[in-house]
């Protein structure tokens, strides 16, 4: 028997499947431009919100996003947000790694959405 698609697929919702795939290419992008590289998890503990970064004791961080009825396009940007925040970029340099973090993620997890 083949194996069912998600309607949320078809709709251009998140999964979990295209979460974990997103969060290997954002870290490896980070990692390729020196950042560190946060965990990535969902849902958010706190109740109602969309996002949130904890920071962890070793230093590191925890982006927490929600899936759940959200377009995946907003999944995407959270995570890359994310990654901007948990490295404390602002200015030039967090706009540098944006573009770098979209640029990696814009051939292999828009193209589905």
């Amino acid at each position: 028997m083949p194996p069912t698609v998600r309607p949320e697929s078809d709709r251009g919702e998140a999964s979990s499947l295209r979460f974990a795939s997103a969060a290997r290419t954002l870290g490896q992008v980070a990692r390729a431009r020196g950042l560190a590289v946060p965990g990535f998890r969902s849902p958010p503990r706190i109740a109602g919100v969309e996002r949130t970064v904890r920071r962890r004791a070793d230093g590191g961080a925890t982006i927490a996003v929600r899936l759940r009825g959200r377009p995946w396009v907003a999944v995407l940007g959270d995570m890359v947000e994310g990654v901007v925040v948990a490295n404390g970029l602002t200015g030039t340099a967090a706009h540098q790694a944006r573009n770098a973090l979209w640029t990696g993620v814009e051939p292999h997890e828009l193209r589905a959405a």
